[in-house]
């Protein structure tokens, strides 16, 4: 390898790499519609919400009023579109108020304005407006008991539209102007109707039940909640035009083409990965181990680079996210493998229940860990991950990156 960088070095330059190509700004040129006679009004929601007014505001040369919501830390500066910050992952009444005067926005529309919206990942919880016959703190708790259970994204989208005044396309048809949707994907495929749970994206028929998705998942609900689930929504009105402007394809790309530019030669196993957090850590040892023993499937040195969305079934009241949980099954896993580190992450900034976006580990860490008196593998089944990352100085800490494309990880092999 022709640098003379440490690992923890590149890892960052790659990681930094792949946030710069999730950024929305630069992402509207050539996607603009044609201006309206009347209003632009601009509405979203999600972690990147703000910066994705403030990217379209840097673009769009005609007068504009909106709203949009995103999380408690990550706003930025606009001009004219009013950015209002709520709680995610778990809604509160700050995000129920803003959807409320989202909704009332897009109703005011009329048919000579145009509707601009702006949505990215955390928009479900971000942008919450109970269905008829639901209280905001029975979504919140439903919401813990989703995010506790281990289900993919697609799942719990799928049980919020169900359970929103808002989601599922709703949004789209209260307004009698033209909507058109720009969508920053969190989710494995990049189906837009996923995203935020799809607020202007209508879709005929959910790909899973709802109601199965409970039952699978082992989560009771009272009866009238499990009626609103059951409950069959006739296909809404779709928005006009919807653009996907940042995915995890393209963050991993450009830190694919920043590893070739420091001699690495990098393999992308996939943008769209799922399963348990632990597991999907396992795998990619053996693939590490591959590598070393017999250089398929690639030569290296090299970087295994993957993104989409691993799951945590929370057993124990540990801290950490998914990232750092599949990093400690990966460190555990690989046993102090020589000539093989690692980082993992999630782009907005954020991997679970600290202030970390995730964390990192080079050949030396389990060893150090050991001498140290810490037990990984009684941290990785106790699911305190960042237990273990922050007494070692381990942690990947970025603050709020206004994007969100998902989990980032890579796997650097001298």
């Amino acid at each position: 390898m022709e640098t003379t960088a440490d690992d923890r070095q590149i890892l960052d330059a790659l990681f930094q790499a792949a946030l710069d190509a999730a950024r929305p700004l630069g992402k509207f040129a050539g996607r603009l519609p044609n201006p309206p006679s009347g209003r632009t009004i601009v509405v979203g929601a999600g972690k990147a919400a703000a910066s994705m007014a403030q990217a379209f505001e840097a673009e769009w040369p005609h007068p504009v009023e909106g709203l949009v919501v995103t999380r408690y830390g990550h706003s930025a500066k606009t001009r004219s579109i009013e950015v209002v910050e709520a709680s995610h992952p778990v809604p509160d009444a700050a995000g129920e108020q803003a959807a409320l005067r989202i909704l009332d926005l897009v109703k005011s529309a009329s048919p000579d304005d145009l509707v601009i919206a702006l949505i990215s990942g955390g928009a479900s919880a971000l942008l919450s407006l109970p269905a008829p016959g639901l209280t905001l703190q029975e979504k919140q708790a439903l919401t813990s008991k989703l995010l506790r259970s281990g289900a993919p994204i697609s799942a719990m989208n799928e049980v919020r539209k169900a359970l929103s005044a808002i989601k599922g396309g709703r949004l789209a048809a209260a307004s009698r102007a033209p909507v058109v949707t720009y969508v920053i994907s969190d989710v494995p495929g990049d189906d837009p109707a996923i995203v935020g749970s799809g607020p202007t994206i209508a879709r005929a028929s959910p790909s899973v039940d709802p109601c199965t998705i409970l039952d699978r998942y082992g989560i009771e609900v009272p009866a009238h909640i499990r009626k609103i689930t059951a409950a069959k929504v006739a296909p809404e009105r779709a928005g006009d035009a919807v653009h996907v402007i940042a995915t995890a394809r393209m963050a991993l790309d450009a830190a694919a083409l920043a590893a070739r530019r420091i001699g690495l030669e990098p393999l992308i196993l996939g943008d769209a990965i799922e399963g348990e957090a632990r597991e999907v850590g396992v795998a990619m040892a053996g693939i590490a181990r591959s590598v070393l023993k017999y250089g398929t499937p690639v030569k290296r040195p090299c970087v295994i680079l993957s993104g989409g969305e691993t799951t945590v079934t929370i057993k124990a009241r540990g801290r950490g996210g998914r990232n750092t949980e599949f990093l400690l099954s990966l460190a555990l896993a690989l046993d102090g493998t020589e000539d093989v580190s690692a980082m993992a992450a999630d782009t907005d900034g954020i991997d679970g229940s600290e202030n970390n976006a995730g964390a990192w580990f080079d050949p030396s860490f389990v060893c150090s860990a050991s001498k140290a008196g810490f037990d990984l593998a009684e941290l990785l089944a106790a699911n305190d991950a960042y237990g273990a990352f922050v007494e070692a100085n381990r942690l990947v800490v970025t603050g709020p990156t206004l994007t969100n494309v998902n989990d980032f990880r890579a796997i650097l092999i001298r």
